[in-house]
């Protein structure tokens, strides 16, 4: 097993490595962090899917299913393993983490990496929760991010596009320097053009999760009662003409719509329902690649401190919901809200009276650049506390119990 000092290499919020370490340590962080239930879950717990297990809100909804519901049942993402010459990726690491989580508290998770968008994958999972866990599926949490999708159908390969539609966007946006030096820029996006609005759609709409549910209730594996939420974000008005009221607001409307469609269906045959979780704002690796999103987070957490709720905590209240430890909390339009904290007239003033501030000079006083620097670094396993950065890592990290091969269409 190769062992290696680790320093950080990026290209902007890009790293090209990852710290082993520095990755399980955040997860058994955010394992402490998960508040526990007020009794231990009992019996075997239930089986859940979760697909985008590894990153940003799907390892939350990992985390706090295991922690607050005492889930078991398969996790499925898509990450790249170690070689030579490159760590594997952060989400392979954190991947390894949460399998040893799980094991600890005696709960029985497959991790599976492959293309979830496939076919291949969903019958690998449908086989699994068949043959492993009593051909039951009692919820699935919907949690992906992907810059393309092949379509299993026609081979179709759909790319999605970070545009506003009708007109070019402009908006403020923090990038630092190769010394970490923060810079406040203007940025220009160009508006939609051609297909990109249903390229994007058929990436990150609802098309896939619906495909899960029809290839799983195909086999007669959604228990009674079943749940199913995917994973959305509305945000602030600072943001909406590149987000919201853009392509991916676009996919997301799309995503919502599908809930609507699927709470419909599975109420008359399983008495089940589906949602869509409105999650508030966090450093994830997707949204720091969207225009304005840095700047508005580190503003963010400038004006709430402490109080910007992290997304283990916002999963835990989720799974609360979605197993009926607490009663659903819906909007007018169905959806479970975990963003409140975020969008109250109060803070999104306080933010927006920062945003107009923000410039090079000021930034430092108005947004939390440490915390946010800090976030970006932790996303791969670097600037975690407690880690010794000095010391040689073993970067050949093995895939939790399954073979490490990519599961592709």
């Amino acid at each position: 097993m190769s062992e290696r000092v680790l320093t950080p290499r990026n290209r902007g919020f890009l790293f090209l490595d990852s710290h082993p370490a520095g990755c399980e340590r955040l997860v058994a962080d955010m394992w402490q962090e998960c508040p526990a239930p007020d009794s231990e879950p009992a019996g075997a717990g239930p089986v859940a899917l979760i697909i985008g297990s590894s990153a940003g809100y799907g390892l939350a909804a990992t985390l706090a299913g295991l922690k607050r519901a005492g889930i078991r049942g398969v996790m499925v993402s898509f990450e790249k393993a170690p070689t030579e010459r490159r760590t594997a990726t952060a989400g392979w690491y954190r991947t390894a983490a949460t399998a040893g989580i799980a094991r600890d508290a005696e709960r029985d998770l497959v991790f599976l990496n492959g293309d979830a968008f496939s076919d291949a994958m969903k019958d690998q999972v449908a086989d699994i929760v068949e043959r492993r866990f009593g051909g039951r599926l009692d919820h699935l949490i919907y949690s992906v991010a992907a810059p393309r999708r092949t379509d299993p159908d026609t081979g179709a390969v759909y790319a999605s596009v970070l545009k506003p539609i009708g007109r070019t966007n402009r908006t403020k946006t923090l990038v630092f320097d190769g010394q970490g030096v923060p810079e406040v820029r203007e940025v220009e996006t160009g508006p939609a053009e051609g297909d990109d609005v249903e390229q994007t759609v058929a990436v990150m709409g609802g098309a896939d999760w619906e495909r899960w549910i029809d290839r799983l209730a195909g086999r007669g594996l959604l228990a009674e009662g079943f749940t199913t939420a995917a994973l959305s974000y509305i945000g602030s008005p600072l943001t909406e003409a590149i987000y919201r009221q853009g392509t991916i607001g676009t996919a997301k409307a799309h995503l919502e719509a599908t809930a609507r469609t699927l709470n419909r269906r599975l109420g008359e045959t399983v008495g089940g329902r589906a949602v869509t979780s409105v999650n508030g704002a966090a450093v994830t690796q997707s949204s720091t690649a969207i225009p304005g999103i840095a700047l508005y987070t580190g503003l963010l957490r400038g004006v709430l401190g402490e109080g910007l709720v992290p997304p283990v905590r916002q999963l835990a209240a989720l799974w609360d919901q979605l197993t009926g430890a607490a009663a659903l909390a819906l909007d007018d339009e169905g959806r479970i809200r975990l963003d409140g904290w975020e969008l109250t007239d109060d803070v999104q003033s306080a933010v927006a009276e920062r945003w107009e501030a923000a410039a090079t000079d000021t930034i430092a006083g108005l947004a939390d650049l440490d915390w946010f620097r800090g976030e970006v670094r932790r996303l791969y396993g670097f600037s975690v506390p407690g880690v010794d950065y000095t010391a040689p890592v073993a970067t050949d990290v093995p895939w939790p119990g399954q073979d490490s091969s990519p599961v592709m269409g």
